[in-house]
């Protein structure tokens, strides 16, 4: 290799593992006092002044009664740094775990051919008002706003994606394969994986309806839905060891309940209280049902039925007569077809606790039992009437992003996302600041990543610097380079260095 005709880079430009990465200490920032607190002083006071400066007439000839309202009072306090309890930054090294986590969100619904859509944070309250004592309802992040409006703050994506169906109605094509990725507010008891906002990935199917011939319903679309969940579990490392699937049918219960001629517009009430079945005492469901007008024998049977995790033992006790048999059934062949049998099982006690869910219900599990429920969802045929609009068979899942870490983290399964960064572009001297602008827009023009470096600093400091955002290559831009029309560069891995016409730079 030739000499370098600048000593400074002969001297400077030594392999990069010279330099190790625990001699790094981070810069700590001094908050100005004039930041943290201030001497109280009122506006009347600064008005006064401003009146004086300005004979009499205020602040650039203006009225001196303009400055309105009093903003501070009293002296500055140092604000709570952290986020609202419940809520979380992002900073670099989380977002990039959630951009990964995302992306495998995305790959997995465009692989099974979903299209993405979104809607509001903030929607109209009555949007999430459904039956009363839905868990939900108590949850809202719910106020009036400046035009006497109820809005909240969305605590799930499935009822916004009604209103969108309603509001386009005829002008789309059935079927729809949708999928979104939005974050959610709910004021709940904070628990592991469990924040009161969090992001969740919808996949929802509307227009395939549950297909019945003479050995049932073809419940299709709740195992395609099914197999788009175990696609993404295989993609981060997660196996049929680590998670399951419980399944059951809404029909199950519906059944039960109409062999002690239970009204039918108890069935969402009592569904909302099945679902707490593991999350309060055995004692409180039974209070709670009975309170709901069912009897003795009634909440005896019920229980009984929904203790019960084997297909067949169902079917000794419901007879193989019954629609929910004939859809478990089904679900659990085209498990079979689709490579995941495995990963379900089912489980009677398995309802959710949205009111508008009518057929098929699922929810994902870790096998050891540390962690809530990963994901949920299931057929809601029902949802668009609750709305005013027409009823469209729909079918979808709703699945957080904070279980999934948890799990993530639990299992080992967390990768290392670290900044990397193809280029380092530095001047020699500060007269070549332009010149390196110039190298580093040919780099990004070409699709390049490019860390300009903003200020005058010491090689050693651009070392260091290289060495943190991982950069692959140190270009540098020297005086006696340049006036040749070259820069140099160095291969930060291998230590090899060139130099080359900005022209053939690439």
């Amino acid at each position: 290799m030739p000499p370098l005709l600048n000593p400074r880079l002969s001297l400077s430009l030594k392999p990069l593992f010279l330099f190790s990465q625990s001699s790094f200490a981070p810069r700590k920032f001094q908050i100005p006092r004039q930041f943290v607190s201030v001497k109280s002083r009122t506006f009347s006071s600064l008005a006064s002044e401003q009146s004086s400066d300005n004979g009499g007439t205020g602040v650039g000839g203006g009225r001196s009664g303009a400055l309105s309202p009093s903003l501070v009072t009293e002296d500055f306090q140092r604000i709570d740094v952290n986020p609202p309890k419940g809520t979380r930054d992002f900073p670099p090294e989380d977002m990039r775990l959630r951009n990964w986590l995302f992306h495998h969100f995305r790959e997995v619904s465009r692989l099974f051919g979903f299209e993405e859509v979104d809607y509001p944070v903030l929607e109209s309250e009555a949007l999430f008002i459904r039956k009363a004592g839905e868990e939900i309802r108590d949850q809202l992040y719910c106020f009036e706003d400046r035009g006497n409006r109820r809005v909240a703050l969305r605590p799930e994506l499935t009822p916004s994606l009604a209103r969108l169906v309603i509001q386009k109605g005829k002008s789309l094509s059935l079927p729809l394969k949708w999928f979104a990725i939005g974050q959610c507010w709910r004021y709940e008891r904070m628990t592991r994986g469990r924040r009161r906002e969090h992001y969740q990935w919808n996949m929802d199917i509307l227009g395939v309806p549950e297909v019945t011939d003479i050995s049932g319903s073809i419940l299709i679309a709740e195992a395609e839905l099914m197999a788009s969940i175990v696609a993404f579990f295989k993609r981060i490392g997660i196996t049929e060891s680590d998670v399951g699937f419980k399944v059951s049918s809404r029909k199950v219960l519906q059944e039960v309940l109409r062999c002690y001629s239970v009204p039918e517009n108890l069935f969402g009430k009592v569904c909302i209280i099945i679902d707490k079945i593991e999350k309060i005492p055995i004692d409180e469901i039974k209070r709670e049902l009975n309170a709901t007008g069912l009897s003795e024998e009634a909440i005896e049977e019920l229980l009984q039925v929904l203790s019960i995790k084997s297909l067949t033992k169902l079917e000794e006790i419901l007879g193989g007569a019954g629609e929910a048999i004939a859809d478990l059934k089904q679900l659990f062949s085209l498990a079979e077809k689709f490579g995941y049998s495995e990963w379900i099982q089912f489980d009677a006690s398995v309802v959710r606790g949205l009111a508008y869910y009518t057929g098929i219900v699922f929810e994902g599990f870790d096998r050891d039992r540390k962690l809530r429920a990963i994901c949920g969802g299931g057929r809601y045929d029902r949802l668009l009437s609750t709305f005013g609009g027409d009823d469209v068979p729909a079918c979808g899942f709703g699945f957080g992003d904070a279980v999934i870490i948890e799990l993530l983290k639990e299992k080992g399964l967390l990768p290392e996302l670290s900044l990397e960064v193809d280029n380092i572009v530095c001047a020699l001297d500060h007269d070549l600041q332009g010149v390196a602008a110039t190298v580093a827009t040919k780099l990004r023009g070409e699709g390049q990543s490019v860390d300009l470096v903003l200020e005058n600093k010491p090689l050693k400091w651009v070392f260091k610097r290289a060495a943190r955002i991982n950069a692959q290559r140190l270009i540098l831009v020297g005086n006696t380079e340049w006036q040749k029309g070259m820069v140099v560069v160095k291969v930060l891995s291998s230590g090899e260095q060139y130099e080359i016409k900005l022209d053939e730079l690439e």
